[in-house]
């Protein structure tokens, strides 16, 4: 119910700060893309009865390119946030144990694939409780939707499991003009329960290199899990990011 009434909550704000005037609207277009490097990621399924595995140091992952898209609508004070961000890592290797993975048990000294996706789709609500020419800090909501699996196979056997959910966060967000083209930028949602905890938090120069277009370049930080009966999953993972923001 909480989780509900935290989606009403949401869309309530969404639409009341659409009724604005559209003369203070603008929009703002952010991609980016660069290189995601495993910090760690520690699985045991199920929770119980699973073997732990880490698929950063007992496998072997590949660092790999993302994508990550961000539109943004503001009125005055007011943001709506929509944002994309799939993510697919492969790890390979082999291990000196017995690994029980779900429903499927491995042998050891075996060759190992693994496949982690975590795709993450965000609504976010956000106020400026400071917002002046030259600086601006907020706080907001998020409500995401987390679309993941974890994929386990060798020797002709695998497994995979899936899970997708609804995991609201809290959001903030503080720019810094430094000087006419140059700023700070630190933004991020995070949140911590007792069955897991999520933070992904960005910290970058940004560029005026025109009226309407910023370049970015910066550094994020995604990091959390859960502890729950089907899983227990913790993983770091750091960005390299750079790209444009377009602004309209």
């Amino acid at each position: 119910m909480k989780r509900i009434e935290l989606a009403i909550a949401i869309l309530s704000a969404c639409l009341t700060a659409i009724a604005c005037p559209a003369a203070y609207a603008g929009l703002t277009f952010d991609i980016g893309t660069g290189a995601v490097f495993s910090g760690y990621n520690d699985v045991r399924i199920p929770n119980e009865s699973g073997t732990d595995i880490s698929l950063s140091e007992e496998l072997e992952t590949d660092p790999d390119y993302f994508v990550r898209v961000k539109l943004t609508y503001s009125m005055r004070r007011h943001s709506i946030d929509f944002f994309a961000a799939p993510l697919r890592l492969e790890a390979t290797g082999k291990v000196d144990k017995v690994v029980r993975f779900g429903e499927e048990e491995f042998s050891a000294n075996i060759p190992l694939r693994a496949v982690y996706r975590f795709d993450s789709y965000r609504l976010t609500y956000r106020y400026d409780v400071v917002h002046r020419r030259n600086f601006q800090a907020g706080l907001g909501v998020t409500a995401k939707i987390r679309d993941a699996s974890i994929l386990l196979e060798g020797n002709g056997t695998d497994f995979e499991e899936t899970n997708t959910g609804f995991v609201p966060l809290i959001n903030f967000r503080i720019s810094w003009m430094l000087s006419r083209k140059l700023g700070l930028l630190l933004e991020g949602d995070a949140l911590a329960a007792p069955q897991g905890r999520a933070e992904d938090i960005l910290l970058a120069i940004q560029y005026r290199a025109s009226k309407n277009l910023w370049l970015k370049l910066g550094y994020r930080i995604l990091e959390g899990g859960a502890d729950v009966d089907s899983v227990y999953n913790f993983t770091m993972l750091n960005y390299i990011v750079a790209g444009p923001v377009l602004t309209f």
